[in-house]
């Protein structure tokens, strides 16, 4: 836990906490009905019971360092998932850890890639009865949906690769193609979204929210925004695989003058390691710059903004914030809905939220697809997958859900969604179908 200004640092909290109990809910949360967010001009986190420290305390930690912050759920450093690696093949891998280059702020050894988004890996199990069991359930007249539900709602990012290798070793068909022609809607949808992986899927999300007149700028964040040095450079190698084209200039030629240049920043890849140290007096010159670049002159230096939230790390972003509220008195999310509009302002907000709490902001993220009129199911079926593929980030996000909006996700999303649409979308956040 961190100490700031003499305070504890706003935890990443774990979702449920201890014991499955969850703490008293705090001013401000629920927020008001059909709002993400709570009130309070949509501050983030909301200004009573506040995590943010008391004005007035000390700046500097003891040992002058921020040791870093591991998420719940996460693996400890330098540590795989427990599977054995294979050679590399046609998966998308990135280059291995040690091409990656060091990195920019404080060092550190690079993020492992995400499940999913490293080079490919054997594992011991066999996926040969839930290959037989997908081809019995498309098989003749008639699918049994449930049955493809069972087998692939619950399977990590490893065990799909795996049964996606024993189906067409077995059948010499294709999985992903049998799915697309067995099953229609939203329904299909999700399924594929599965199947393809968190990595494909993700490419194939950025390449339709890009694809035609107009763009989602929502997918373009959900996919991009917040993600490892590792996990980009994964999602550009398999673009550019997959349709033979470069992200880079995809985005460039899809977003204009500032916001392409925010997101070009990302696209760098130059984020700071989660394993570096958070330096005081790097916060104190970051709080500056910000500063600086808003409030302190006429005019807003966009550029400046983009830069700092997209080059450090999460631990460093929330030491940012808490330092920029005690020093000007002023929240860091109110200054960026001030002196910003449109796509980039969503941006910078998605950014800072995600450093802030991320399971609270992936909480509102799913609700944001599933409030107002109608349901955005484009949204939901990608934000449900995503987090789906791990299991304590599943349930983080779910005791986040529950802590905010007083009803568990389940029950939001079965009120949302219908037939074996509704019932993959419930499987896939561990309710029994």
């Amino acid at each position: 836990m961190y100490s700031s200004y003499g305070q504890q640092y706003p935890p990443q909290g774990q979702y449920p906490p201890p014991q499955g109990h969850y703490p008293p809910s705090q001013a401000g949360y629920p927020p008001p009905q059909n709002s993400p967010y709570p009130p309070s001009a949509g501050q983030y986190p909301p200004p009573h019971g506040s995590p943010y420290p008391p004005q007035g305390a000390q700046y500097h930690p003891p040992q002058g360092n921020y040791p870093p912050q591991q998420p719940y759920g996460a693996p400890p450093p330098n540590q795989g998932y427990g599977a054995p690696p294979r050679p590399p093949s046609g998966y998308g891998a990135p280059p291995p850890p040690q091409q990656y280059g060091a990195p920019q702020f404080g060092g550190g050894p690079p993020t492992l890639p995400t499940l999913g988004y490293g080079p490919p890996q054997m594992i011991q199990w066999d996926a040969n009865p839930d290959a037989q069991a997908l081809r019995s359930a498309m098989k003749g007249f008639g699918t049994d949906e449930k049955a493809l539900i069972r087998v692939l709602a619950n399977k990590d990012p490893l065990q799909i690769e795996a049964i996606k290798g024993a189906y067409f070793r077995n059948f010499s068909r294709t999985l992903e193609k049998d799915i697309a022609s067995e099953t229609r809607g939203w329904f299909e949808t999700g399924l594929l979204a599965i199947v393809r992986g968190p990595l494909l899927h993700d490419v194939y999300l950025l390449h339709s929210a890009m694809d035609g007149p107009g763009t989602k700028e929502k997918v373009l964040n959900d996919v991009l925004l917040s993600r490892s040095n590792a996990d980009l450079r994964a999602i550009k190698h398999m673009y550019h695989q997959s349709f033979g084209r470069s992200l880079d200039s995809d985005v460039k030629g899809d977003l204009s003058m500032k916001t392409e240049r925010h997101f070009l920043i990302v696209l760098g890849a130059n984020r700071a390691e989660d394993s570096a140290p958070v330096i005081p007096q790097a916060i104190d010159q970051d709080v500056m710059e910000l500063y600086r670049a808003t409030e302190g002159k006429i005019g807003t230096d966009e550029m400046m903004v983009c830069s700092i939230l997209s080059t450090r790390n999460d631990n460093q972003i929330r030491a940012i914030a808490l330092a920029y509220e005690q020093k000007f008195r002023r929240r860091l999310e109110d200054v960026i809905r001030k002196e910003f509009s449109g796509h980039m302002e969503e941006a910078l907000l998605y950014q800072l939220r995600n450093a802030v709490d991320k399971y609270m902001h992936a909480a509102a993220l799913l609700e944001d697809a599933m409030a107002g009129l109608g349901t955005k199911d484009h949204l939901l079926v990608a934000r449900v997958v995503r987090y789906h593929w791990d299991a304590h980030t599943l349930a983080n996000v779910k005791g986040a859900y529950k802590q905010r909006y007083r009803k568990s996700l389940a029950h939001r999303i079965k009120g949302e969604t219908s037939g074996d649409y509704g019932r993959l979308m419930l499987a896939c956040v561990g309710e029994p179908i």
